[in-house]
């Protein structure tokens, strides 16, 4: 059983640590500053949490095959930057950890969309890797 949703647990049958990623303080501070989405991903394109705005913002509007490209992106850049900080493939991804909701909020993103546009096996193997990665993110930003 795993306590996921506290940077600082162990996976009591020992499994690995939570994966942590470092602060996006470029696109970070461009967010909180009031930059559009659009032009903190054209600035930083590795930004996830970028990406997974412009995806929120399509899903708002019910682009949903717009929301789609842009969650897709911000999934893979933030699979990148999962793997740079040392994660295997599976293992906590803590939503407590503020730098980790990019990539969280892009994955509920994709998830939402690919439900949207019917990709129903996607849909349900990506509510399994948010639920897997952090319950708590699910929580947060609702259901698929």
């Amino acid at each position: 059983m795993s306590l996921t949703g506290s940077p600082s647990h162990r996976d009591l049958l020992g499994g690995p640590p939570p994966t942590l990623l470092p602060d996006e303080e470029g696109p970070r501070a461009l967010l909180e500053g009031g930059a559009p989405p659009v032009e903190v991903a054209a600035a930083h394109p590795t930004s996830s949490l970028a990406w997974a705005l412009l995806a929120q913002e399509a899903l708002q509007r019910e682009a949903v095959v717009e929301a789609y490209a842009y969650a897709r992106t911000g999934y893979h850049r933030g699979l990148d930057a999962l793997r740079r900080a040392g994660w295997k493939g599976h293992g906590p991804v803590p939503w407590s950890h503020e730098p980790n909701r990019g990539f969280l909020r892009s994955l509920h993103a994709l998830g939402r969309a690919a439900a949207a546009i019917e990709e129903q096996d996607e849909a349900v193997r990506i509510r399994r890797f948010l639920d897997d990665s952090d319950p708590a993110a699910a929580q947060e930003l609702g259901g698929l």
